[in-house]
């Protein structure tokens, strides 16, 4: 397993948080500052869901990234606070990903299947059976 970062989710204020963070840990957006508007068929979505950050990550430490979104209402379960923290995984290969995907999900929520998405990667989240939120991430650019 190459990685483990914390994903926080936001109720719109995202880019503030994110702004707030890399004044105190200093570093640069990892590919900057992907919106919802980014994404296909965003058309669909209101103009002020279309202009909320969909990914954000900003490296922390060695290795390791804080990454969050502006959680959507629309698509999903309300955010209250309890449920805007998940714990991503970034596997190596994406055997790896479904074998935890498969283990950790076992009696929990599915939220999103594993499936390749238009950003390039392999991914998954669901709350396992305790309700801890967790979301599957390969990188199929990083395929060994």
């Amino acid at each position: 397993m190459s990685r483990i970062d914390p994903y926080l989710n936001f109720n719109g204020n995202t880019e503030e948080a994110f702004n707030f963070y890399k004044s105190v840990f200093g570093g640069e957006f990892m590919g900057g500052i992907m919106r919802f508007k980014d994404a296909p068929e965003s058309e669909n979505m209101s103009e002020e869901d279309r202009n909320k950050v969909m990914h954000i990550a900003l490296p922390i430490g060695s290795g390791n990234y804080l990454m969050a979104t502006d959680s959507l209402e629309s698509f999903g379960p309300k955010l209250t606070f309890g449920n805007n923290c998940q714990i991503m995984i970034s596997p190596d290969s994406k055997e790896e990903a479904d074998r935890l995907f498969k283990g950790l999900s076992e009696g929990g929520k599915f939220e999103m299947p594993m499936q390749d998405h238009f950003w390039g990667a392999y991914f998954g989240s669901f709350a396992d059976k305790f309700g801890v939120q967790w979301m599957i991430h390969f990188d199929k650019n990083q395929q060994k």
